[in-house]
């Protein structure tokens, strides 16, 4: 079963993810850690896909990991974001 049958996400989440590009070291600690994907290394700089905020499940594991402190996560204000259907 996708995750994607198993979560709605309510629009107006605005960016809720942010990388400062100058902190980080492309260590790939967020690909790794990311368990639908939304991350991937260009020139040794994370970035975050275009569409994150449709997919993400905001469990934060990518600001956890991150060690140099690049990636800026911030749940979303309440009533938006993700909503789980069954589970």
């Amino acid at each position: 079963m996708d995750v994607n049958d198993l979560t709605n996400h309510i629009p107006g989440t605005g960016d809720f993810i942010k990388i400062d590009q100058n902190k980080c070291n492309g260590c790939g600690m967020c690909v790794r850690i990311c368990i639908v994907n939304l991350w991937g290394i260009k020139n040794n700089i994370a970035f975050i896909r275009d569409d994150y905020k449709e997919k993400c499940l905001e469990c934060g594991s990518c600001g956890q990991v991150c060690e140099p402190g690049a990636i800026d996560f911030n749940y979303p204000a309440g009533g938006t974001g993700v909503i789980f259907e069954r589970g």
